[in-house]
């Protein structure tokens, strides 16, 4: 074999540190050649590096080059290499490409480096850190951390591109970096020129687009009109033509839903959420947004739509909380079902059904399940040692222990889990043991348990996913944690649990227990559906007729793709299985996580209180949902999107589209005379409107809106290249001209009244009536472009859709959600009602008070520093100065020291 390398292009660093893999395994001859030089002789631009193998064929991919070194020592693949491989091409590339262009090609410094792979670099920190793993794919290097670390060595191997605060990145990038085949390979490519060296190599390469990285960052992108075909234009000319005569007519509501014979039936849930936790934006994005904007477009499409979903109310955590709150579990359960309800309602989530696990129904259908796979063979029972609290009088779940981690030696690790060190962790085997609730320290005692057997159902189960994944859409990260525990093999599962509240457990023996809330919750579909119909089993026993589609966060997708269908098939009685199941990823907040203890994060039932409608919130949301990777809320994010995306694009276009048809034509569409290029357009926009089905069809729901905005796009580049406005003032053939750009926008603009639906009800019913856009056009969408407002139609009052969010109502809202150092710090201020004269000392708070406030202003200095050194807008460092002075008041008065007296400028 021979290896053909080039001094200074990147490709060759991880292919030089994979090819130790080959030592020894076969003959390896490196070759460093001109990066001009031709190596493959059918490739019709130069390529390094490359491999020429024995048989005379050659691999020219990077990837494919260090996979082969790999395979020559005996290395087996795995599905998360290869799924990081895939990220790596299709996310990081683009993003790091772009920012080596910025710092090597163009000079440029700092965030506009930075910038582009941001949330690349995020992302691989937090895999990371979420597998308390050292390497990419578990506890030794694999092919991952080779491609990955060459891709990334040349931006990161200058501390300034490596972020302080992504320290399981940090950690890894120098582990892997230490590894001599890796620094071989830098100083053979790089020549201690550092990224410099690139440069040769950089310059032919195209300047990459403005925007930083598309996959990764969220930015639109500024499209480029495709090439249309004759045939194209005359199809959307023509189904443009039809109008509102080609609509079908709206179907008849039902109640209740019920599948219909020959129709697509479309069942859809959202994972139930657990009642005694208010529910934050992550939670919302996760299930219930996400499942209603695949019902609200399924409605559209005329598909037969049952949406549901419930709270999740048995288990530990309601009888602890009613303990806490003084309730019974049930008055708990009320309560909080109520809290629920009145945040999915202020959001608008169109639930059929939004029901509760705490019914007959649902110990009915559960029993039922539960005797047909006892009487079958598929249910085990066991001894099991657990922590049982004398002073309490029960055995402790494990969320409710903790102690000393046996591995790591944190002292608050928990029964289940160290937070510290990320091992899984058995409660008998905690140090230290303490019941969370008295403090008293539990004793070991032996308990019967009930346990499904996994193992004699996985066949089955292989068999049904063999049929079902096929053609499906689950996402990838589903088929890859289904795929992972079958790989390793199906345990036996505890399905029952020392408790009182939940479903009773139907078999002598057993009268003192009750399922096991991962078991049971799942069945809370099936009996939530019953409570809204008696024929509940024409949904749930009906899998020839019925899709189901359940959307949740991926740490879900083992009870609905594993455990739920082995039951079902267990008990052998034709239940609906899952046909598409999307999980999204994690919606961080700001830099870290949600936690409604610290008073980080925006929660459901604080969103309403902001001043932002909810419209807002679900555009937001859904913009940044995670669909690929863990995505983060951002405060300044939401102000730039809704500042650009909705109030200067969308919300421009269509305001200007009925303000020209209001103040010109007197509130009548007017004539439409069309030119070969408005033919165009109509094509340009039909297709984008096809692509839009094609994606929600597919359940990519962040991407389908990306359509809505690109088509806004086209419809303000439509307006302002022709200018009706200066067009009307004209002569006869301008003020025609002016009437059919203004018709063909407004007709645009209905269009997206409907394709917003989904995504933001309020402001798509707001446009609609502002449009009087008929009722049929407002509740059927079809594939192609209609005139749906023709010539003479009555437009009502236009308005303005959305406002202006400012700085500074952002800045205070990203304080009052900043966390619990916020609450002391106003309570601070409230103890001192005055400002105090200068010298007075106020009473010093706490350390980590102190600590939380001596980092803020050393973050607040470093954003100064930057903008200085950035020579960034005067106003602009004087705000942030402002933001700086104000932060170290708050930590003086924390501290008990003295406020000293502003410095003036001496006068000249």
């Amino acid at each position: 074999m021979r290896l053909f390398v080039s001094e200074g292009a990147p490709g060759s660093l991880p292919v030089l540190a994979a090819a130790r893999r080959a030592q020894g395994r076969a003959e390896l001859l490196i070759s460093t050649v001109g990066p001009e030089e031709c190596v493959v002789p059918f490739l019709t631009q130069p390529k390094v590096p490359v491999l020429q193998l024995d048989n005379g064929n050659y691999l020219f991919s990077t990837s494919a080059i260090c996979r082969y070194f790999f395979l020559l020592s005996g290395w087996e693949q795995d599905d998360l290499t290869n799924q990081w491989l895939e990220w790596e091409a299709t996310e990081l590339q683009p993003a790091l490409s772009a920012a080596l262009y910025y710092l090597v090609v163009q000079g440029k410094k700092g965030e506009d480096v930075l910038g582009p792979v941001r949330r690349a670099l995020t992302h691989i920190d937090h895999s990371l850190s979420r597998r308390s793993c050292p390497f990419l794919a578990g506890e030794t290097e694999s092919l991952a951390d080779i491609v990955l670390w060459g891709a990334l060595y040349p931006l990161l191997q200058d501390p300034a591109y490596l972020p302080e605060e992504l320290g399981a990145l940090h950690s890894w990038f120098q582990t892997v970096s230490s590894q001599e085949p890796c620094q071989r390979a830098a100083e053979t490519v790089l020549k201690q020129q550092g990224v410099l060296a690139l440069r040769p190599y950089l310059q032919k390469q195209p300047q990459p687009s403005s925007l930083q990285g598309r996959a990764v960052s969220n930015e639109p992108e500024e499209e480029e009109l495709a090439t249309l075909s004759e045939e194209e234009i005359a199809m959307a000319v023509t189904a443009w033509e039809k109008g509102l005569g080609n609509l079908p007519p709206l179907r008849p509501l039902q109640n209740p839903v019920l599948p219909v014979a020959g129709e697509r039936n479309v069942l859809i849930t959202s994972a139930l959420p657990y009642v005694n936790n208010v529910p934050h934006l992550g939670n919302i994005i996760g299930c219930v947004l996400s499942a209603d904007v695949f019902a609200r477009y399924s409605r559209l499409r005329q598909w037969n739509t049952l949406y549901l979903c419930g709270t999740d109310e048995y288990g530990t955590a309601t009888e602890t909380k009613a303990m806490e709150e003084g309730l019974t579990p049930q008055e708990i359960c009320d309560k909080y079902h109520a809290i629920h309800a009145d945040i999915y309602r202020w959001f608008n989530i169109s639930f059929d059904i939004f029901g509760r696990t705490t019914t007959p129904q649902q110990t009915k259908i559960t029993q039922d399940i539960f005797q047909r796979l006892f009487s079958r063979g598929f249910v085990l029972q066991d001894t099991v040692e657990q922590l049982r609290c004398e002073q309490c009088a029960r055995f402790l779940a494990d969320r409710f222990v903790e102690g000393v981690c046996p591995f790591c030696g944190y002292e608050e690790a928990r029964g289940d889990q160290c937070d510290k060190c990320g091992k899984l962790i058995n409660a008998t085997e905690l140090k230290k043991p303490q019941c969370k609730v008295c403090r008293s320290c539990p004793v070991v005692k032996s308990s019967q348990h009930l346990f499904l057997d996994l193992p004699k159902l996985e066949k089955r189960l292989e068999e049904w996913l063999e049929n079902t994944l096929p053609g499906s859409d689950w996402t990838p990260n589903a088929r890859f944690i289904i795929r992972s525990w079958l790989r390793d093999g199906l345990k036996p599962r505890c399905i029952t649990r020392d408790l009182k509240w939940g479903t009773p457990v139907p078999l002598e023996g057993f009268e003192d227990k009750v399922f096991y809330v991962w078991f049971d919750a799942t069945i809370g579909y099936l009996s939530i559906t019953a409570n809204y119909t008696d024929q509940w089993e024409r949904w749930w026993k009906n899998p020839e007729q019925v899709s189901l589609y359940q959307f949740m966060a991926k740490d879900n997708v083992p009870f609905h793709g594993l455990v739920f269908p082995c039951s079902a098939l267990g008990a052998e009685d034709n239940y609906t299985l899952v046909s598409h199941l999307i999980a999204t990823e994690y919606l961080n907040y700001e830099d870290g996580k949600f936690s409604k203890s610290r008073g980080v994060g925006v929660f459901g039932d604080m969103a309403q209180d902001t001043g932002i409608p909810a419209d807002i919130w679900r555009f937001y949301l859904l913009y940044i949902r995670p669909e690929g990777q863990d995505s983060a809320f951002s405060w300044t994010d939401m102000l730039l999107k809704n500042n650009s995306e909705l109030l200067n694009n969308l919300g421009n276009f269509i305001n200007r589209a009925g303000m020209f048809v209001s103040k010109f034509f007197g509130g009548y569409v007017p004539e439409m005379v069309l030119t070969s290029d408005d033919q165009r357009l109509l094509a340009h926009v039909t297709l984008e409107l096809q692509h839009y089905h094609q994606l929600l069809e597919k359940v990519r729901i962040r991407d389908a809106l990306r359509s809505i905005l690109t088509i806004s796009r086209h419809g303000n580049q439509y307006i302002q290249v022709n200018e009706p406005w200066k067009r009307i003032k004209g002569s006869e053939a301008d003020r025609q001209r002016a009437g059919t750009v203004t018709g063909l926008a407004v007709n645009i603009a209905a269009l997206l009244s409907v394709m917003l639906q989904p995504y933001m009800p309020t402001v798509s019913a707001t446009i609609q009536a502002q449009l009087q856009l008929p009722p049929p056009a407002c509740g059927i969408l079809l594939t192609n472009f209609l005139c749906t407002l023709p010539a003479g139609h009555l437009i009502g009052t236009v308005s303005p859709l959305f406002q202006k969010l400012e700085n500074d109502q952002i800045e205070s809202l990203r304080q009052r959600f900043g966390g619990g150092q916020l609450e002391e710090s106003l309570e601070l201020k409230a103890k001192v009602s005055s400002k105090p004269a200068v010298g007075e000392t106020v009473t010093a708070t706490g350390p980590q008070q102190i600590q939380v406030l001596m980092d803020e202003v050393t973050k607040q200095g470093n954003i100064v520093r930057e903008l200085k050194a950035q020579k960034a807008d005067k106003n602009q460092v004087a705000a942030e100065v402002a933001k700086l002075l104000d932060l170290k008041k708050q930590l003086a008065l924390a501290e008990g020291k003295p406020l000293e007296t502003p410095k003036g400028k001496k006068k000249k």
